[in-house]
């Protein structure tokens, strides 16, 4: 099959893309920057450069695509320190785009990387622009099939617990405790998304994907262990002060706004109460295998972000 990837090659985007190749299919990759098609090529895809916010760019690269694989960043919408970025319409502005696109171009099966909490538009925080880009793509006519894949949350996200880690010593957040949550990693979604390319397409569903289910107060063990501080502790500290204290780095303060209701919904257990309802079988990589990737950007000043 012809199946165009956006989301360039990422922590997602490449295992992606290495198994649908593996698997005979004629993958493009979409990216923002030409610096990416030799890698893209590399792997045995084509690469096509453009900007999610350039429909025109985006009907000829999803004409006589089989399967059009949808995602959107914050990341692509602009920098989160960027005071006068408003991230959540221009996430929408790219699922409006999408939905142009896939309607000018004639494709019929859509699979869409959404989130946890996509269910709801409300009490999710910087995250509900999922729940508005699956809204969009439900406007699209019957005939297109769509898969919303809704991961929880990825284990990549707990890299920034590097600088707090450095600069106080624990974890800092606005929730914490011995309530497990589910976690996911990226090549758990990037299988997912083959295994569904694989399996016939039908109206529109959605599914989520989880690795592990742990609370906190593990993960701040098993991390401690991993980067020699076995005494680290996740400690809990109010949404205003957490709040505060994103608004003193400089971040844009939608995005600080919304992180704080985010977490503070996972906290709550309400980001969870659709995941649990359809709840998924755990996939292969556990706390215990993140940990060693944690340790090595730990370890190495350049991947703290």
């Amino acid at each position: 099959m012809n199946i165009v990837l956006t989301g360039s090659i990422g922590n997602i985007g490449r295992p992606l893309t290495e198994q649908l190749v593996h698997s005979g299919h004629s993958v493009t990759v979409i990216s923002s920057t030409n610096e990416r098609i030799k890698k893209i090529e590399a792997l045995g895809a084509k690469a096509a450069i453009g900007s999610m916010f350039d429909v025109d760019f985006l009907v000829q690269s999803f004409k006589g695509a089989d399967i059009v694989y949808l995602m959107e960043t914050m990341e692509a919408a602009g920098d989160m320190f960027d005071k006068g970025v408003d991230f959540i319409e221009s996430i929408r502005e790219i699922g409006r785009n999408y939905k142009t696109a896939i309607e000018e171009s004639g494709v019929k099966k859509v699979i869409h990387l959404s989130s946890i909490g996509a269910h709801t538009d409300h009490g999710t925080g910087i995250i509900v622009f999922h729940h508005h880009v699956e809204n969009i793509l439900n406007q699209l006519p019957g005939d297109v099939s769509i898969k919303f894949i809704r991961p929880v949350g990825i284990y990549f996200n707990m890299f920034s617990f590097i600088n707090t880690i450095k600069s106080t010593g624990s974890i800092i957040s606005n929730y914490g405790g011995d309530q497990k949550e589910p976690w996911v990693s990226p090549l758990d979604i990037a299988e997912v998304i083959a295994e569904e390319v694989e399996k016939p397409f039908e109206g529109r569903t959605a599914r989520y994907v989880a690795s592990d289910e742990i609370s906190p107060n593990e993960i701040a063990k098993a991390l401690g262990e991993a980067i020699g501080k076995p005494e680290l502790q996740w400690n809990v500290i109010s949404d205003r002060e957490l709040l505060e204290r994103w608004l003193k780095i400089g971040f844009n303060e939608q995005v600080a706004k919304g992180f704080v209701e985010t977490q503070a919904a996972q906290g709550n257990g309400t980001l969870y109460e659709d995941y649990y309802k359809h709840r998924p079988l755990l996939g292969k990589i556990k706390l215990q295998d993140f940990a060693k990737d944690f340790a090595a950007a730990y370890q190495n000043e350049e991947s703290v972000v």
